[in-house]
């Protein structure tokens, strides 16, 4: 028997453009987890914020947050309605690690490389490989589902995550294989995708994620997460 409060909608949202997006330089002084958005990420956020209220209306919310401080500023400029002190941080829904103080020209050769070897299974030198964050992410969905069993829990869940981790979630919620996981693209900063409840309990997104690779033809059940 499925829970008998799960939320209506499951809204996952990746945030802003931070100092990371645009200055890999960055990321030789800053740690990964202490960068801010930018003033454009910002301008991204208070967009989202409005059509996530559009959506729910006056529906009520409940909300995890990775704990980067680009997520916990995300999260504030939303303007949700959430108090500060019933936020959930949750650490399990942080970016891949890279792990420290990284040089400029050794990401950019991780990253080609991690292109070449896949996404999933690439680990980065003394950090993650996706299939990390996938783990991660399963324990965090254990947990997720605990919480529809609370005769409280609210209307809709929001997720504030990073771009590799909602393609996870997502991957590891409706069962996709790693050929199509690896063949989409992350979510602009600042955007959101949405799991919708449908009459059988079981959830669908409201738009599938943007394909990059063509070639790869989704199975039926991976074309049933949206359709």
């Amino acid at each position: 028997m499925p829970p008998a409060h799960r939320p209506q909608r499951i809204i996952l949202v990746r945030h802003g453009e931070s100092e990371g997006n645009i200055d890999d330089r960055i990321y030789e002084t800053v740690p990964d987890h202490a960068l801010h958005l930018t003033e454009r990420g910002r301008e991204q956020v208070i967009a989202a914020g409005e059509r996530i209220r559009a959506l729910v209306g006056e529906e009520t919310l409940r909300m995890w947050v990775s704990p980067y401080t680009r997520t916990l500023e995300t999260a504030a400029l939303l303007g949700l309605g959430v108090p500060a002190d019933e936020v959930r941080l949750e650490p399990r829904l942080r970016e891949q690690d890279w792990a420290n103080f990284q040089d400029p020209a050794k990401i950019a050769e991780e990253k080609r490389l991690r292109n070449d070897y896949g996404h999933f299974w690439y680990r980065f030198s003394h950090g993650e490989s996706g299939s990390d964050v996938y783990d991660r992410v399963s324990t965090f969905l254990e947990s997720l589902h605990r919480n529809f069993d609370d005769p409280a829990m609210e209307r809709n869940v929001v997720i504030v995550t990073h771009g590799l981790t909602m393609r996870l979630f997502c991957m590891r919620w409706f069962h996709w294989s790693v050929d199509y996981f690896e063949s989409i693209c992350n979510p602009p900063n600042g955007t959101f995708v949405v799991l919708d409840r449908q009459p059988d309990n079981r959830y669908k997104l409201l738009e599938p994620f943007e394909q990059w690779d063509q070639a790869v033809v989704p199975t039926a059940r991976e074309r049933n997460s949206w359709l």
